[in-house]
Formats: structure tokens, sequence, C-alpha cells
């Protein structure tokens, strides 16, 4: 009881400003000096605690966002896992179909033949050809478009023949650019652009499979 009576008379009797000069530090009581230190290194370990703790929670959202990150693309692989054979099946139908779109794509020798194919159908549905032009190529990545310029006469019901006619052959061609006039007699002009479109060489056809791939 006398060694806390005598630290409880010392604190007591201690002036607190002296703490503002420290060089009297060393005439200060034991106690001062204890519960001094034990303030100092309190605060050192609040200080550190807290610090370190705010570093753990930042750490921890980074964690958690990168969890979620994970999750997200687990889930997608797993998807992706799951419908593997489907995909793989959606991509044969692919190249199949795409194999036969290039089958529709004429060879530099059968263009002739085309464009024959094509006159045929305005003189069959009843069009009369004022002209036919063959303006140079358009090359393209992976083919060549064709343009064909024609200018026919006719009526109507001559022209839905013509167009029906044209979408019905077996290689692909399209229509653009049409423009109607009126004539003095009771026909009408019409010109239009005509597309068909090969690939640049026969040869190239796999390597144009293997990019689709």
């Amino acid at each position: 009881m006398s060694l806390i009576k005598n630290i409880t008379n010392d604190l007591r009797s201690f002036d607190w400003n002296d703490l503002q000069d420290p060089d009297t530090i060393g005439i200060w009581p034991a106690p001062v000096k204890v519960v001094i230190t034990l303030s100092v290194i309190i605060g050192c370990l609040a200080g550190g605690y807290f610090f370190h703790i705010e570093n753990l929670q930042t750490r921890l959202q980074e964690v958690v966002s990168e969890e979620a990150n994970l999750r997200i693309e687990f889930e997608r692989t797993a998807f992706l896992a799951a419908n593997l054979e489907e995909y793989r099946a959606q991509t044969v139908q692919m190249e199949e179909s795409f194999t036969e779109l290039l089958r529709q794509l004429p060879s530099e020798t059968e263009v002739p033949g085309l464009v024959e194919d094509v006159t045929e159908t305005g003189v069959g549905s009843g069009l009369e050809f004022t002209k036919l032009d063959l303006p140079e190529e358009e090359v393209q990545e992976f083919y060549i478009e064709i343009p064909l310029n024609l200018e026919v006469v006719g009526d109507y019901h001559d022209f839905g023949t013509f167009v029906s006619g044209v979408a019905n052959l077996d290689r692909i061609v399209t229509l653009h650019d049409f423009s109607i006039s009126a004539r003095a007699d009771s026909f009408l002009n019409m010109s239009i652009v005509a597309r068909t479109y090969r690939y640049k060489d026969v040869e190239d056809v796999e390597d144009v499979e293997e990019v689709v791939q």
C-alpha cells in the first residue's frame, strides 16, 4: 500500500507543465516517466495497428474484387465447357455453309457463262438490252466483285420477271442502283448494276476456309 501511495503522491505533486521542458526529464519522478513511456508505447502500437488494419482493408477489397472477376471468368469457362460439343457442331455447320457459299461464287472461267445467263434471263423476261457494259473488277479481301452495267427496255411486269429470274440463278448475282424512266411509247427504260462475285483463285478456297476457322 505504501508503494501505491508513494506513486500517487509523486503523480499528484508533479508539475505537469514540466512536460513542456524535456531538459528537466532527469528530475521527473519515476512514476511519471513510466506513465509517459507507456503512453508513447501504447500510442505507437495503436497507430501501427490502425495503419496496418487500413492496409488490410484495402487489400481485402482488392481480393474481393478479384474473386468476383474470377467467379465471372469461371462461370463463363464452365458455360463454354458445358456447351463445347454444341459449339463444335455449330462451327462445323458454319464451315459447311461457308463452303456452300464459296461454291456459288464462279471461277474466272465461269464468269462469261454467268454474264450470258443474266442476259438470257433478261431476254427471256421480255426485256430488250440496249447496253451491257463490264467495268473493271473490284478486288476485295477474299473475293472479287464483277459489276455489270445494264440498260434495258420493257414494262414493269418484264422488270419483275427479270429480277425474279436473276434471284433464282444458281450463282450469286445481286442487283443495285435501279433507275427507271418513261419513254415516249408505253415502255420504260431501266438502268441497273448487276454484281456477281468470284474468289480470287480456285486454289485459295482452302486458305479462306482456314481463316474462317
